[in-house]
């Protein structure tokens, strides 16, 4: 009888393990699509809706980075980098939105943006052709 050698953690019994782990995490990723629709149809304010849609993307995300992209078994220097990208990562979209929110009342753009809100010379004064 032949014997062939085969390499640490290549066997049969192994590649079935993996691929039914595959298997369950692309159930779980459609499970989770759909229910990205049915909360879709739910009809929630635009916030809610959002910030529900935001949870279950990263639910996906992290399934699709810590099975397929293979990160569930690696070193503490790839988790510290992927921290900090998630950290700058939602900075990047803080700023703006924090920034934009930090107006005076009634010095933000759209209220100089013409129609009656826009300010108006008033008749007495004279107009830049004033001679």
């Amino acid at each position: 009888m032949a014997h062939t050698a085969s390499t640490p953690g290549h066997d049969a019994h192994d590649i079935k393990a993996h691929v039914r782990v595959y298997f369950m995490v692309f159930g779980a990723l459609m499970v989770l699509t759909l229910i990205t629709v049915a909360v879709s149809y739910l009809h929630l304010p635009h916030t809610p809706a959002v910030i529900l849609a935001l949870v279950i993307a990263t639910f996906k995300a992290s399934l699709v980075a810590m099975f397929f992209m293979h990160l569930k078994g690696e070193k503490q220097i790839i988790y510290w980098s992927l921290y900090l990208t998630a950290v700058f990562f939602v900075l990047v979209f803080a700023l703006p939105m924090w920034t934009e929110g930090d107006h005076i009342i009634g010095t933000q753009r759209h209220y100089w943006s013409g129609g009656s809100g826009a300010p108006q010379t008033p008749e007495h004064s004279p107009g830049p052709n004033h001679e």
